[in-house]
């Protein structure tokens, strides 16, 4: 559709010939990996193996055409499983030789892959940074100091604390983070107290409606002061994969913006 176009209605009755554009394709990371041809162990969008991810600086894109012309150099037949798989292993690929935006017009991986608010943001608190904060000051102290919290309209009481909330949704992620910062102040190390106020300061400023380059300013001002401060999370024990990519998916959203 985008390189013949197709004809649509306008909201008003008029019949127009639209080139249609793929602007954004929002999913979780393994299924961006599956679309941007690369292997599970790649970002989808820049030039770093998990290898990298901690980096605090941008990688290079992962663009169409450094996929494209990668494809174009394995000589290996597809219908050769395992000798093709292994020839896509030397550039980091997983294997899709045809992958379907290769003949779209500006369809770019690395452009219209943009970042999950859900899972690469709310979750992504709720599975990791509240754990570390769990581990930091205990889970009896923190289920304390949430069910001593002043009811509020708007907001959810949580009267038994949280540590062992199920089957959470994205309002209660949203409702958890609003409180956090607040509740471990005096509690937590200095060092580890800036560090998640940092991470939550990028979760609030990407979420705005109306984005400029004082705010992409900030993001990145936020992002360095987390990666400034992170040590301590390392000296804690708390390090694993999961932040390592956390701040890899961290540096895209002034990208995606």
């Amino acid at each position: 559709m985008a390189e013949i176009g197709i004809m649509m209605s306008d909201p008003i009755g008029n019949v127009r010939h639209c080139y249609m554009l793929l602007a954004a394709y929002i999913i979780d990371t393994p299924e961006a990996c599956m679309l941007a041809c690369v292997h599970g162990k790649t970002s989808p969008f820049m030039m770093a193996s998990y290898l990298e991810f901690g980096d605090n600086f941008c990688h290079p894109k992962w663009t169409h055409h450094i996929t494209l012309d990668q494809l174009a150099k394995i000589q290996v037949d597809p219908n050769d499983l395992k000798g093709y798989f292994d020839a896509c292993a030397i550039y980091c690929l997983n294997g899709v030789h045809v992958p379907f935006w290769q003949d779209w017009p500006f369809a770019c991986p690395s452009v219209f892959l943009t970042p999950k608010a859900l899972h690469h943001w709310h979750k992504q608190f709720f599975d990791h940074n509240l754990q570390w904060c769990i581990e930091v000051v205990g889970a009896q102290e923190l289920d304390f100091w949430f069910s001593i919290l002043q009811p509020t309209t708007g907001y959810h009481h949580y009267s038994d604390g949280i540590t062992k909330l199920k089957q959470v949704t994205g309002r209660v992620h949203c409702d958890l983070q609003c409180y956090i910062v607040g509740l471990l102040v005096g509690a937590a190390p200095h060092q580890f107290m800036i560090a998640i106020h940092a991470l939550m300061d990028v979760r609030y400023l990407a979420q705005s409606p109306s984005p400029d380059d004082n705010l992409l300013a900030s993001i990145d001002q936020s992002l360095l002061t987390f990666h400034r401060n992170k040590d301590v999370i390392m000296i804690l024990y708390l390090v694993d994969l999961a932040l390592i990519l956390l701040e890899h998916l961290l540096l895209v959203i002034p990208l995606s913006i």
